[in-house]
């Protein structure tokens, strides 16, 4: 049985909605967020949004660490926090913008962060 899969990200009040969502479904294609801002015009007076939503699989994030052959590292880092049942972890925007998947461990890259948190 698949765990339950909670994907989130900050959203930042210069960042576009629409390519930060693209992004997360570039790895996660079947999530959608619980609220979703609209595009505003600069200056925007929105302030930072967390955009959170379910994702059914992680089918494409194993997928594409095989492709790139570093399943083997992929499952290290989404273990390191580990904890009974469940883990969080999280990955780059920017890579996933990409097709691609990078782990964050405690950094800020620039193009933010997909937090990943799994349970069951």
């Amino acid at each position: 049985m698949e765990p339950a899969i909670t994907v989130a990200t900050t959203l930042l009040p210069h960042e576009e909605p629409q390519r930060v969502v693209d992004s997360i479904q570039a790895i996660f294609p079947d999530w959608q967020a619980d609220v979703m801002p609209t595009r505003e015009e600069f200056p925007s007076d929105r302030g930072t949004m967390r955009l959170v939503g379910e994702a059914k699989s992680l089918e494409l994030v194993f997928k594409v660490a095989s492709k790139h052959r570093i399943l083997d590292t992929a499952l290290d880092a989404m273990s390191l926090d580990l904890d009974g049942d469940s883990t969080t972890f999280a990955l780059s925007r920017q890579a996933a913008f990409a097709g691609k998947i990078a782990f964050v461990v405690d950094e800020r890259p620039i193009g933010g962060v997909i937090d990943v948190i799994l349970i069951g």
